[in-house]
């Protein structure tokens, strides 16, 4: 099978994975207030739906839709994997999330671009430097760190709480095999095209479990929190996956690490403007080095030259 190869533009992957980076980190807080007034099946199919008809009129007025010839040439059974595995994702982020907070979310979350970093080395052939494998070191004590004492708490707690985490860690795994899906479909079609065929393939599998008459009843901060979240899955998944078009995927999967930090440093900022929407999360010593190395190790992992 003749596999995806990048176009070399790192800066641009890397532009690109940056912009990923800053919309998913605010997009749980944003996520955790659209779930006080909807439920996650509903907040789920609106995304999709949202993204489906954004991305399809953008090509469609740049005449950029995919062809009939296109279409069938497309494997399906790997479009098929890429749809139901977003769907996947995305359902069982949100129930995670309405189980815990946003802070801990992103810490098991980001099993995702280390698992899709580890695949794209074994599956589309990629290398780590040494130089790499020593960020990928620091990347990792960094986040134990960093997490310490959350994951201590994911430990030791009972109940719901700990019952969305392991939600969570299913949505990372599922992301992992969607993202190397993603990329591998590259070879077809382009980011955007690829993207409205698993925004419309989505939109649907959820349409029956959707309540749209329910967004009528949001408060304008919930309805603006859902726009926000329609508007961050286009762009960030549209980012991401053009970044897959330009950078290796083990290298994206490295800048992809640092949206915890970007998740951490929103929510302090969110809490101490508005302390009735979340709880703010204390940072001790440990936890700032652990921030510091996860940043350095990510940059290390991405810009490490090859030999």
């Amino acid at each position: 099978m003749l596999l995806h190869q990048s176009s070399g533009k790192w800066r641009l992957g890397l532009a690109l994975s940056l912009l990923t980076v800053l919309l998913w980190g605010v997009l749980p807080i944003a996520l955790k207030v659209t779930l006080q007034g909807l439920d996650p099946y509903t907040v789920t199919w609106f995304r999709f739906l949202m993204s489906f008809i954004l991305v399809g009129v953008y090509l469609a007025t740049r005449k950029q839709l995919p062809s009939r010839e296109k279409l069938r040439s497309l494997p399906l059974r790997l479009l098929g994997v890429a749809s139901v595995f977003l769907a996947f994702n995305y359902i069982l982020y949100l129930l995670g999330l309405s189980y815990t907070n946003p802070a801990n979310a992103q810490v098991l979350i980001q099993l995702a671009p280390v698992l899709m970093g580890l695949g794209g080395i074994y599956i589309f052939k990629e290398r780590y430097t040494l130089m790499q494998w020593i960020g990928l070191g620091m990347l990792t004590l960094g986040f134990a760190l960093f997490f310490n004492e959350q994951l201590k708490t994911l430990l030791t707690v009972q109940g719901k709480y700990l019952f969305g985490s392991g939600l969570i860690v299913i949505a990372a795994i599922v992301w992992a095999i969607y993202g190397l899906a993603q990329k591998q479909l590259l070879q077809q079609l382009t980011s955007a095209n690829v993207m409205l065929l698993i925004y419309g393939i989505c939109a649907v599998l959820f349409a029956p479990f959707a309540h749209p008459e329910s967004i009528l009843n949001l408060t304008p901060l919930q309805f603006c929190m859902l726009i926000f979240c329609g508007l961050n899955t286009v762009i960030a998944y549209g980012a991401f996956a053009e970044s897959l078009e330009h950078w290796e995927a083990s290298r994206v999967s490295a800048v992809l690490s640092t949206t915890p930090i970007v998740t951490l440093i929103s929510v302090w900022m969110v809490a101490l403007l508005f302390p009735t929407w979340i709880v703010k999360n204390n940072l001790t010593f440990l936890g700032v080095l652990g921030a510091l190395l996860v940043v350095v190790g990510s940059m290390t992992v991405a810009l490490g030259k090859k030999h």
